[in-house]
Order: structure tokens, then sequence, then C-alpha cells
């Protein structure tokens, strides 16, 4: 993408007024994404995002500054941006020389093959009309039809002034449809998605009828179900998105973006006992084509595989370059940004709950009354407390250890460590679902994931006053 050469004149401009560190980010993305709404293209869209970011570190703290002009005088310019804002005109400085630069080799894990712009466009199409057909064929309660396809081809270069060059690629291929139902002044949404680390044959394996017909399954099932009732009660959270609530509530407060300055609840917690021993967390960025997988991280570290708690015990945080040097925290290969234009921080990649040896059905067993999130929807979480509201898009009301009907508009409330604490059970059957997290550095894909969990007692937000019960 540049040379070598280039590259040395761009870091020792930025190192030129004392700074310990530089490093600069290079990518070339392409984007695209497709959308039908009512019946007919909403969105064609394909774009092309190309520039650099320059880094520059001063003890604890960093400089970043961005440009689209990828020419010599451009990234000069960026560079002596970022040397500039530290120390003082006129100061004392030493100066870093950048050291040769090694490029690294990479196993290849992750399987690529036809690109956004070498699929056929009229079959992309087709399968956004084969999920508005089939949504709208499998209800007559059905209003609204959202299909869509995302695809994304980045290319990414990182080289630093320790003589770090490290160059990938990354492909996302994701789809999913939203639908929304209507009958006699009641009304319901739901969507459905899949995606992976992947090109663009994969769309030739994935079942858009079903996607689009689960879709309306859930919603039709909802729209005339009565209201969850409020109270705390013992609740079995299902496997797949189910994990939101771990990556959202503790995940991020296992991040080095928090932990350095001491805003997390897990702070000073490393080898201590924070959660039952069936609970085993990990952030895993090595598995082939999974959503969240990388090869290399945005700062040219190799990916790995992170144990964060190991039965019940926190074993390690999620871990950048900046976070290392902060806390002395060794890195994850975990520093992750959304594109040029955001600095890396500490941030997720596939991360779940591992299985464990419960069934889901014995959970369900051992609850009088008590709610069955089957599936979970978005929220908003404090990551500083790991305070959370989390909205359930299909829960099921359980009494004497039997599932008795449909719920909707139930909404768990909890602490996240609170929350982990109380895991008593987790089941067998561990699947992983994609997803965006949004943070400092911007949205990134990430996978959450975990088999069923019971906890053993969360406020659930409703309508209607509950009965007393638990788990037996």
């Amino acid at each position: 993408m540049l040379s070598q050469g280039l590259v040395k004149k761009v870091l020792d401009a930025a190192l030129e007024r004392g700074g310990q560190f530089a490093e600069i980010f290079v990518e070339d993305t392409y984007q695209s994404e497709l959308r039908l709404i009512d019946s007919r293209p909403s969105n064609a869209v394909i774009g092309r995002l190309k520039g650099a970011g320059v880094r520059v570190f001063y003890g604890h703290e960093q400089v970043y500054v961005t440009t689209n002009d990828l020419s010599e005088a451009g990234l000069l310019k960026a560079a002596r941006t970022a040397a500039a804002a530290k120390p003082a005109p006129g100061a004392r400085v030493t100066r870093v020389e950048t050291k040769a630069f090694q490029p690294q080799s990479f196993d290849q894990i992750h399987h690529f093959l036809t690109k956004p712009w070498e699929y056929d466009s009229g079959k992309k199409f087709q399968h956004l009309v084969t999920m508005d057909k089939a949504a709208r064929a499998r209800s007559g309660m059905v209003s609204q039809v959202e299909p869509f396809l995302l695809e994304k081809c980045q290319r990414i270069l990182v080289a630093n002034s320790e003589g770090v060059w490290a160059e990938d690629e990354r492909n996302y291929v994701r789809a999913g449809c939203n639908v929304s139902l209507e009958d006699k002044g009641s009304r319901e949404s739901q969507h459905t998605r899949t995606g992976q680390l992947g090109t663009s044959e994969w769309f030739d394996t994935v079942d858009f009828q079903t996607l689009a017909t689960d879709a309306v399954d859930r919603a039709a099932l909802l729209i005339h179900a009565d209201f969850a009732p409020a109270g705390e009660f013992p609740v079995v959270i299902d496997n797949g998105f189910g994990g939101v609530i771990f990556h959202e509530a503790c995940g991020h407060g296992l991040e080095t973006t928090s932990v350095a300055k001491e805003a997390s609840v897990f702070c000073g917690k490393k080898d201590q006992k924070i959660a039952e021993s069936c609970v085993t967390a990990i952030d895993d960025g090595t598995i082939a084509n999974a959503w969240g997988s990388l090869t290399v991280d945005d700062e040219g570290m190799p990916t790995k595989k992170t144990v964060l708690i190991e039965n019940g015990v926190l074993k390690s945080y999620i871990v950048d370059d900046m976070g290392s040097r902060q806390t002395s925290y060794a890195r994850t290969g975990s520093g992750r940004r959304q594109s040029y234009k955001f600095a890396p921080a500490s941030r997720m990649r596939n991360t779940f709950i591992a299985a464990g040896s419960t069934s889901l059905e014995d959970m369900i067993r051992d609850i009088d009354y008590g709610i069955y999130a089957k599936e979970m929807g978005g929220g908003s979480v404090s990551p500083g407390t790991g305070d959370y509201n989390f909205g359930v898009t299909e829960g099921w009301l359980i009494k004497n250890g039997k599932l008795e009907k449909p719920v909707k508009g139930a909404t768990l409330i909890g602490r996240g460590i609170e929350t982990l604490g109380r895991i008593t059970k987790v089941g067998t059957e561990l699947r992983l679902q994609d997803g965006m997290c949004g943070s400092v550095s911007g949205s990134i894909p990430t996978t959450v994931g975990q088999p069923a969990i019971l906890v053993s007692k969360i406020l659930v937000g409703g309508r209607a006053a509950a009965s007393a019960g638990g788990a037996k």
C-alpha cells in the first residue's frame, strides 16, 4: 500500500518532537449495502474509504491525526501535526529512531474467495426479493419488510517505530430481515440476521427464506401476547445473542479502556473469584471465519485466544498497546478501530461464556416462577458501574417448571458483576451470534454468545405484579 521508505519518513517525522512511539495505520476499504423497502430498492450504496492515521505516544498520553491524502506531502503533514502537539516548542527532546521494519507473515485460517464486485449483482437483488416474498407470504399481518445485504472488504497496513510491519485483508458479509406486523391495533417488529468474516460466495449458503420467516413467526407469536410480569425472578437466558448481557455489562468493564482509568468494577480483581465455578468466559479472535475474528489486530499484533474468566476466577483483561503501558498487563491482540478515522482501543472480538453441563430443559424444570428470555434485544449499560437494562424480544413465562405462555415487554435490569455472580447453571449448547459494538474507537464487528444460563435473580421490568417464586 505504501513503500517502507515513505513509511519510515512519516514515522521519523512523527517522532521529531520527542514522542516515544509512533504508528501509522493505512486502509483501503470497499463497502456495499443493499436494502429493499415496500418490495422496492431503498438503498444501493457502494462506497470506498481510503486514508491513514498517525499516532504518537508521549508517556501515557497519545495524539492521533488522520488524513485522506496519502501522498508523501499529506502523510508528512499529518505526522508533523501529531509531533507538534507535545512537548512545547523549544523544549529539549530526545529523538527516538524508527527501527528497521520486520514484515510479518501469518497463518491464514480464514477463507476468502469472491469479492463483492465479483459476485453477480442480479443474484444479490434476487436474495433480497426472496426474503421479501417469503416474509409477506408467511402472514397476512405483515405490514413492512426490510431485507438487507452488507459486504465489506478492508485492506490495512500497520507499521510502527518499533519495527512492526503488518498487512492484512478482512472481508465481511452479512444478511438479515426486519419485519413489522399489525393486527387489530397491535403492532410487533422483529428481525433476524447472520454474518461472518468471509466473502460473497457465502450468500449461496444462506437460507434466505428461513431468515425471513423466522422473523415473521417471532413477531406473530408476540403480537397478541400478554405483557411480562414485573419483579425479581430467576431468569433463563438462552444461547446465542443472550450473550449480549455478558458482552455489555461485563466485557466492556474488562477492557483496559476502562480498567486503566480505574473506571471499572473489575479493577484490582485479577485472580479473584468473581463468579460461580460453572462460569468460564473467553474472548477469542482466532475462530476461523467468525464475524469478530482477526488475523492481526489494528496495532499489528497477531490475534489470540484470551481466557477472561476461568471457573469463576478473573484471569485476564482485554488489553491494547496503550492499555498495556498504563497497567503493565500483557497485550492480548485486542487493539481495534472502525477505520483510520479512529485511534485504536482495547475491544472485544468473539466473546462468549463457554459451554457447561446443564440442559436447557433442566434449567426450566428447576424454576417455580420466572422468565425464559429466548431472544434478547438491545439496551444500555454504564461501563463504569456495569448497570444495565436490556429488552427481551421473545420471552416466556415459566410456571411450575414449564413454559406457560409467551410474554412481551420484558426488560432485564441489573448490575453486571452481580448478575455474573448469580449465574448458577450453564447449558451445554454454545451458539455464537454476530453483532456490532460501538465504543471509543467506533463501531466494529463483534460476536457475542453463550449456552443457555440460569441467573438465580434478576429484576424484570414489565406490566403486572408477579407471584412469589424462585428457583428450586
